[in-house]
């Protein structure tokens, strides 16, 4: 049988963001459910800039649903805490887990997130050298060149998934983040320094040092540049938060020049590095807690400070997040695409939230197995999670 999914549970318990609430309205249109979803997302921010402990939040769930947008992340959060259940390890669509021989449970709740309306277009170039898209299908421009085919997003719509709380059925291996002997750092280190390398950056472990810091980024050499002295582990997160400004804070990303930048190690960019490095290091079960601490306990103040500084140049910087909470978006969304970037490199364990096709990924079946970085598997069967010693 079908779930009611058609909202979440009403619950008055950790409910930080009272919006999500109306999701249980069974008779919502598309449109209302976007706006609702929108709006949610834009408390859970105001709060996140509010206080640093919320956007660590956010990055602890990061670090876990990784394969998710920021913003997805967020809502998926904050609707199991309205539940007042655990915080979702694993999400998919009904259909999704029927496939994998998982059925929902017979009364339970949808969670929503934001998904893409896609549609495929034909691109032209028009006589007078002008570009238009149409839909595939329809009647070229006299006169056109075709320019291919491309699948582009057309608007947004509310999805219905559930996590592997809300599921019984066929038992799932997956690794299980937190237990076991732990990461090597120095093979992290090493796929660390294969993402720096795909980016067209070459690591140095040098005993030099520039300024007070331990470690940096030059662009203009291509070079990060990792402190000898540090210890292996170290190591590891400094060359973790370095990678957050290759991926972030080049010279041509507009958005990065007004957050700072590798060179000037000042304000939002460095929240976001190493909003970066703790996500990252946090999949792979590294706390990196009183290490970032510092970083992380100036996030609402770099934030606060990134919108004044965008207000008084007015006008020159009308494209760019200007409001609190535009950049307070613009951040969740930077460090966890960022994030994903180099976890689909360094395999964390677990499947970064999502559910992979059992071709894809041998992890689905019924022995385990590993890339990169292992962890002992949990064997998810039912609403529980059970695994050595539980």
């Amino acid at each position: 049988m079908a779930p009611r999914g058609e909202g979440v549970s009403n619950s008055e318990a950790h409910d930080p963001a009272p919006a999500l609430v109306a999701l249980g309205q069974s008779r919502m249109t598309p449109e209302e459910r976007i706006s609702v979803l929108t709006d949610g997302l834009h408390t859970i921010l105001e709060q996140a800039v509010e206080s640093p402990s919320h956007w660590q939040v956010l990055l602890d769930a990061s670090a876990t649903l990784w394969r998710y947008s920021g913003g997805n992340v967020a809502l998926l959060m904050m609707q199991m805490a309205q539940r007042g259940t655990e915080e979702p390890t694993l999400v998919a669509g009904y259909r999704e887990w029927e496939r994998h021989g998982r059925a929902v449970l017979k009364g339970e709740h949808a969670l929503w997130v934001i998904a893409p309306r896609t549609a495929r277009m034909q691109e032209f170039t028009l006589p007078d050298g002008t570009r238009q898209r149409i839909r595939v299908g329809e009647k070229a421009p006299r006169g056109a060149v075709d320019d291919g085919k491309k699948t582009v997003i057309t608007g947004w719509r509310g999805q219905a998934v559930f996590d592997v709380s809300q599921t019984q059925g066929t038992p799932l291996l997956v690794p299980r983040d937190g237990t076991g002997p732990g990461v090597d750092a120095s093979q992290l280190f090493g796929l660390l320094t294969e993402v720096a390398h795909r980016h067209g950056f070459e690591v140095h472990v040098d005993a030099a040092q520039y300024g007070l810091t331990s470690g940096y980024t030059d662009f203009a050499k291509h070079r990060v540049q990792v402190g000898a002295w540090l210890s292996t582990e170290e190591r590891t997160a400094v060359l973790a938060h370095e990678l957050g400004h290759v991926l972030l804070h080049g010279p041509d990303d507009a958005v990065g020049r007004l957050y700072g930048s590798s060179a000037d190690h000042r304000g939002l960019a460095e929240v976001e590095a190493e909003s970066v490095a703790y996500t990252v290091l946090r999949a792979h079960g590294i706390d990196r807690g009183p290490q970032s601490a510092s970083y992380l306990a100036g996030w609402a103040d770099a934030v606060i400070e990134t919108e004044g500084g965008v207000l008084a140049e007015g006008a020159d910087h009308r494209k760019l997040p200007a409001s609190r909470v535009d950049i307070a978006k613009s951040v969740l969304g930077r460090v966890t695409a960022a994030s994903k970037g180099i976890l689909e490199v360094t395999h964390p364990p677990g499947f970064g939230g999502k559910v992979p096709s059992v071709d894809a990924d041998p992890r689905l079946n019924q022995t385990v197995s590993y890339v990169g970085v292992g962890r002992p598997a949990a064997s998810i069967d039912g609403p529980t999670i059970a695994g050595p010693g539980v």
